[in-house]
């Protein structure tokens, strides 16, 4: 297939293999091959004219052959390797406009949802007041979150800023998805295990439509020996979207204001059910 690529096409490729070469790249401020290769071809293209310049730190415009390329590659790396967030965060971003898009006109339709795009506020370790939230009381939201980035040694400055998204607001609304990712894991009570991730994935892909969400919420079980694939299917997926269904979009709560809400108070307020007791 890649003898069929135009000249153009074939350079831009080896973004699918380096994408931390790119960054590097448009974080020093110097000029580089690459990255000269990949807005030049956006620029070329009669679509790719409004996008042929950076519309926020880090933007890399691409145009929608690129795209594609992007989209497919990283869907086989990510199914390849689950734990490979860079080639998750790729397919995301270049494969859910049209989720992006819903997502954006329904926060703006919410007025807790609209003060967040107003205010872009990020989920950070320069952020968070660690210590403030390890001294809230037991069952508080703050806690529990503290809690579960500590048992799962996680953190969230590890997830990936927006690249290949053309539409600056968009940008904001995937970046907000992934920083609120591990809330969901703390309300949900799912640990960062393949069950709890694919469990996670059902919800969130229920909740938000964005297609790689549906890819990981359909092809992670496959990774699940037969114990735990029967567990997911009988108890745990029922709820998940059981509980997607029943709840309000995810992103339209200010979590930094519910640090001292109860988790099961925040449960409620959203509309998820309580997690059910499993044991694998």
């Amino acid at each position: 297939m890649v003898f069929l690529l135009t000249r153009r096409t074939q350079k831009f490729l080896p973004c699918l293999v380096n994408l931390r070469k790119v960054n590097r790249c448009l974080v020093t401020g110097k000029r580089c091959q690459l990255c000269h290769t990949a807005q030049a071809s956006a620029a070329d293209s009669p679509r790719g004219e409004e996008t042929s310049y950076p519309l926020y730190p880090g933007h890399i415009p691409t145009s929608p052959l690129q795209k594609a390329l992007l989209a497919a590659g990283s869907a086989c790396m990510a199914l390849y390797n689950p734990y490979r967030h860079d080639m998750v965060a790729v397919l995301g971003e270049t494969t859910g406009y049209l989720a992006l898009h819903n997502l954006r006109e329904r926060m703006k339709k919410d007025p807790e949802g609209h003060r967040i795009l107003q205010e872009r506020p990020r989920i950070r370790l320069s952020t968070l007041d660690i210590t403030g939230l390890q001294a809230l009381p037991e069952g508080t939201f703050g806690r529990e979150y503290v809690r579960f980035l500590d048992d799962n040694r996680v953190s969230p400055d590890t997830r990936m800023p927006t690249k290949f998204v053309d539409d600056e607001e968009l940008a904001y609304v995937v970046q907000r998805y992934r920083e609120v990712h591990d809330l969901m894991h703390t309300l949900l009570g799912m640990p960062t295990n393949m069950l709890g991730e694919v469990t996670v994935k059902w919800f969130e892909a229920v909740q938000t439509g964005l297609p790689m969400c549906v890819l990981g919420a359909l092809f992670g079980p496959v990774r699940l020996n037969a114990r735990k694939l029967y567990v997911l299917t009988t108890d745990l997926i029922p709820w998940a979207v059981q509980s997607a269904s029943n709840a309000s979009c995810i992103l339209h709560f200010y979590y930094e204001n519910r640090w001292e809400q109860t988790v099961e108070s925040l449960r409620n307020e959203i509309g998820i059910l309580p997690p059910p007791v499993i044991s694998v």
